[in-house]
């Protein structure tokens, strides 16, 4: 079968390389409000909304003081993940492209299975927070269940020898 969407398998190990420390950081950018201090700029904005409280007025296109941990973080995740997600395997096959195919589908079912559940279930800042974690998900189950379902087929061949 023709994989003409897919990164060469090179760019799998570099994602993993990317994608456990942005794993590693993300979760404790999200969860401890960790920030690194050297990252704080003025960066430009397509619209900001501004703080009542110093003068400041919503607008667009303007510059606004931001730490870039976050931005920076989600972006090597990203990058990570999608080079995780989408490399050739070294023996692509139709086993494996079926498989690609259904633990997408199947991670893009259950991400939104888990979205529905959130909307009815959270509420105010927390669903925010949802909606953030919503952006890396369907990554995610793909990547635990398309790795998941290789390590159990090579183990059962690894029985039948």
């Amino acid at each position: 079968m023709k994989t003409n969407f897919l990164l060469p398998n090179r760019y799998k190990k570099f994602g993993w390389f990317l994608l456990v420390p942005a794993s590693v950081l993300g979760f404790i950018v999200l969860f401890f409000d960790f920030e690194f201090k050297f990252l704080d700029h003025k960066v430009f904005a397509i619209y900001a909304e501004g703080y009542k409280l110093f003068g400041d007025s919503p607008g667009f296109f303007r510059f606004v003081d931001d730490n870039l941990t976050n931005e920076i973080v989600g972006i090597v995740f990203l990058v990570g993940a999608i080079f995780t997600s989408f490399s050739k395997e070294k023996q692509e096959d139709e086993f494996i492209t079926t498989t690609r195919m259904e633990s997408l589908l199947w991670a893009t079912y259950v991400n939104y299975a888990v979205m529905i559940f959130c909307i009815i279930f959270f509420f105010n800042l927390i669903f925010l927070y949802v909606l953030i974690l919503n952006m890396f998900t369907t990554l995610i189950f793909f990547i635990i269940r398309f790795n998941f379902i290789l390590y159990r087929s090579k183990k059962s061949l690894g029985y039948e020898k």
